[in-house]
């Protein structure tokens, strides 16, 4: 394993500031500012103990086997398909957009 690798991690722990992950014999954290560019209010909300969930390395201690992780480097959408469409993850982008794409099928 090295800094820049995506992982398999286990979701063993879930506190305001972050979220605690298992990764062989190593322990994470996943910190609420690495889980997405937005806000996050309740990060209960998003994740649950026991769920299996893929980070990228960003630190390795070899001599504590501690890692620091990204949630949000790990989901990242290939920088040519960001560049093409006009992505915006959640219900209230759809929520916008669903009258829109409704009409265009309606057209086409």
């Amino acid at each position: 394993m090295e800094k820049g690798d995506r992982i398999l991690v286990k979701i063993t722990g879930i506190q305001p500031y972050g979220v605690f992950v298992e990764y062989e014999n190593y322990q994470g954290l996943i910190h609420i500012s690495e889980v997405s560019d937005h806000f996050v209010k309740e990060i209960d909300k998003l994740f649950t103990v026991g769920e299996m969930i893929y980070a990228t390395v960003l630190e390795i201690d070899e001599d504590s086997n501690k890692l620091q992780l990204s949630y949000k480097a790990a989901q990242k959408i290939h920088p040519r398909v960001a560049k093409q469409v006009d992505i915006k993850i959640g219900f209230r982008s759809i929520e916008k957009k669903l009258n829109e794409w409704i009409s265009m099928k309606k057209e086409g």
